[in-house]
């Protein structure tokens, strides 16, 4: 059992929010609903939380109001394998966003994520440091989505 999970808050899209993180992710679904009871800071009725897994990981939406947003100290990381799965996972999150350096996006709730090709970890790991270093040095020129082939030509070049 997933002893900690985050509470992500929203103004008040906290069911949207989860529906789309959901049709995004595989091994995903919606779950319990709460609602805000009487007397309560939104009105009754209100979507209160929406819990929901993420490719297998709890997760809870809140709709807490207006005072609180998303900035990039806290980003999910999306780890793929292959140029397809960049493309997709990528092309799906900035709908209604904006994308950013280094393959970083913030979606259309202002949520902040790194789509990043696992192929570009193992470069900047890479035992000849004269590679990493062109690896690094090519991740922090992008802007926006990565591309594979472009990363591993620019840590091959000598």
């Amino acid at each position: 059992m997933q002893k900690t999970y985050p509470m992500l808050w929203f103004d008040n899209q906290a069911e949207e929010a989860a529906e789309f993180y959901v049709s995004i992710f595989p091994n995903s679904k919606a779950g319990k609903v709460a609602k805000y009871g009487p007397g309560a800071p939104l009105p009754e009725g209100t979507v209160l939380t929406v819990e929901f897994e993420l490719d297998g990981q709890k997760m809870v939406a809140l709709n807490g109001g207006p005072e609180f947003k998303f900035n990039e100290s806290v980003s999910f990381v999306v780890p793929c394998e292959s140029q397809a799965e960049v493309d997709k996972m990528w092309d799906r999150l900035v709908v209604g966003g904006e994308p950013s350096a280094c393959g970083w996006l913030k979606d259309r709730y202002g949520l902040s994520w790194q789509v990043v090709p696992t192929e570009l970890l193992k470069l900047l790991d890479d035992p000849d440091p004269a590679k990493s270093k062109r690896a690094f040095e090519a991740m922090m020129k992008v802007w926006g989505k990565f591309n594979v082939a472009d990363l591993r030509a620019a840590a091959e070049a000598a």
